[in-house]
């Protein structure tokens, strides 16, 4: 075949990482596309177990059984409720 240059093995070297790439992501499709739409979804800002811990413990103290005004339906809502100044 030739002599093995350097150039030749970080060549091949690559074509198999591509390689390799190609077939998990082929493999796992399924799994991934849901991953990556829920990490799409989330908001990065927003840690639920802050709010939720929250919510919980300002309903206790208060006697609150899950004030519609503490837990917004969806993220939509939210947004719409602070731009409203509610």
């Amino acid at each position: 075949m030739g002599k093995s240059t350097p150039v030749k093995q970080a060549a091949v070297v690559l074509g198999a990482l591509a390689f390799g790439w190609m077939a998990i992501e082929m493999a796992f499709k399924p799994l991934l596309d849901k991953a990556r739409s829920a990490m799409d979804n989330s908001d990065p800002d927003r840690d639920p177990d802050d709010i939720d811990s929250d919510v919980k413990t300002k309903d206790v103290v208060e006697g609150n059984k899950g004030s519609p005004d503490r837990k917004p339906i969806s993220y939509a809502d939210a947004v719409a409720k602070n731009t409203a100044g509610a």
